[in-house]
């Protein structure tokens, strides 16, 4: 049997999906958590073969928490699935250690060949997000750039980010001017929209 972890926080969507993969005869759902910050110690305790990781959960990413998995349990397998295809996503995920990036309205066999696919050593990327992502190219942001634009996101004033982020203000607006230039954005908040829509924050 195929041992699989299920990380999502809407639990109807969470329920549905168990009970599709529970469909296939070689398939057994071990555990369901609904934070991403309950990823690893669930897939500690029950040992699954893959784990499949939704992106937007609370506590932590799908992002972050196959990254976790990838570093402490390197033999499983991840599969992360998302709502939204943003080609940002894509590259960040694997870069996590996911064997699989499919959007969530894949019909269940493609699901299901998917997991048997990565078990056997492939990668299985959405087709159409793989495209997206070349046609986008890379993230132009620096890790320092993205943490500055994340925590401006709250609002926060440059003096309120600077003291957060352990920064001096100068630092700060210069991380926020680069940002703001390398987005073609007109503004912090306009920054923030257009690399969360790229799947870049």
């Amino acid at each position: 049997m195929i041992r699989l972890l299920l990380a999502e926080d809407q639990s109807m969507v969470r329920e549905a999906l168990a009970a599709l993969l529970g469909l296939e005869p070689d398939f057994e759902v071990v555990a369901q958590v609904a934070r991403g910050d309950e990823v690893l110690g669930a897939a500690r305790a029950f040992t699954p073969d893959v784990a499949l990781l939704d992106i937007e959960m609370p506590g932590k990413t799908g992002i972050e928490a196959a990254a976790e998995l990838h570093k402490e349990l390197p033999a499983l397998k991840i599969v992360v699935l998302t709502t939204f295809g943003r080609p940002g996503y894509l590259r960040s995920a694997m870069e996590s250690g996911a064997d699989a990036f499919l959007v969530k309205d894949a019909p269940a066999a493609q699901l299901a060949a998917a997991v048997r696919k990565v078990l056997a050593g492939e990668r299985v990327i959405d087709p159409t997000l793989a495209a997206a992502a070349l046609a986008e190219g890379a993230n132009p942001l620096t890790d320092r750039e993205r943490d500055v634009l994340r925590a401006a996101a709250s609002g926060a004033t440059n003096a309120e980010l600077a003291r957060t982020l352990s920064l001096s203000q100068g630092t700060v607006r210069n991380y926020l001017s680069m940002a703001i230039q390398k987005l073609a954005a007109r503004n912090r908040a306009e920054a923030v929209g257009i690399a969360r829509e790229k799947g870049w924050l």
